[in-house]
């Protein structure tokens, strides 16, 4: 088979010109690029449809309809999907802040009030989420982009690729995510609903207060033992003192290793901590 020769230059499709790889994985290239006509900066994620298996080429379907019918500030936006014979492209919207793990490499642990709103637009975006009965299962730091001048943020849920929707009371199979941030149930090959987001929203809310995610280790075994070990939530005892008693509740409450008493999304979003009012909400 001859190389595909837009695989590392720049190209053209319709009315974009892809400027500079972003990233990839086995079955997509996400580029930054610009319009031709307006000169709008957006992102384009290429998708190797020969790549994709059945699992994947219903994540993607169930990708493309959920994007194309939503418009939400915390959800990235869909702009135009465009298809040769051998890729799908789908154009994006461009996020100038990077993502949220480039933001805590830069800053390290997030003084909590910033944590409160970064969780309260989180929630917003997860509310849509679960209005479509859609789990995203690959909720992580890199899979969080920020748009918007410094002192306001704004954040945005993005890369839907291993999303799937399932009707309440149903159950998911499939093992996707990663590890780092993968549901204790996902770990262990059990079946799952919705409450795995819920498990990643902890962790990211873990690694905020305290710069690094809460569990580790060198394989997925060693890891799910760590967490099942675990008989408290690893806070640093520099930072536990500084935070308020809701703070550490949402976030001990979200990575309880039963799903039956992890928060649901309207436990979470009714939490005390997110209906504090901070100096900017």
């Amino acid at each position: 088979m001859a190389a595909m020769p837009y695989l590392s230059e720049p190209f053209t499709i319709g009315d974009y010109r892809l400027k500079s790889k972003l990233g990839g994985s086995s079955i997509s290239i996400v580029w930054k690029a610009e319009s031709k006509s307006s000169g709008e900066v957006v992102v384009v994620k290429q998708v190797f449809l020969s790549k994709l298996n059945k699992h994947l080429a219903n994540c993607l379907d169930c990708e493309l309809s959920f994007l194309s019918s939503v418009n939400h500030p915390n959800i990235i936006r869909l702009l135009h999907v465009l298809q040769s014979e051998r890729c799908l492209f789908l154009i994006l919207e461009f996020c100038d802040g990077g993502n949220l793990a480039s933001y805590i490499r830069r800053h390290g642990r997030v003084q909590e009030q910033l944590v409160r709103r970064f969780m309260q637009q989180l929630g917003a975006g997860l509310e849509v989420l679960q209005s479509h009965h859609i789990i995203h299962r690959d909720l992580k730091p890199e899979n969080i982009l920020l748009s918007g001048p410094k002192d306001d943020l704004v954040l945005k849920i993005a890369d839907f690729g291993l999303s799937r929707s399932v009707d309440p009371g149903k159950h998911a199979q499939s093992v996707c995510g990663t590890p780092l941030y993968m549901a204790p149930e996902v770990l262990q090959f059990q079946s799952y609903d919705e409450k795995v987001d819920m498990w990643s929203l902890g962790a990211i809310l873990f690694e905020l207060l305290n710069g690094h995610p809460p569990f580790r280790g060198r394989t997925n075994v060693q890891l799910l033992q760590n967490i099942k070990s675990s008989t408290c939530l690893p806070f640093s005892k520099l930072i536990l003192p500084q935070l308020h008693p809701d703070c550490v509740d949402i976030c001990s409450r979200l990575l309880s290793v039963n799903p039956v008493d992890r928060l649901s999304f309207q436990e979470f979003y009714q939490h005390r901590f997110l209906r504090k009012k901070g100096r900017r909400e």
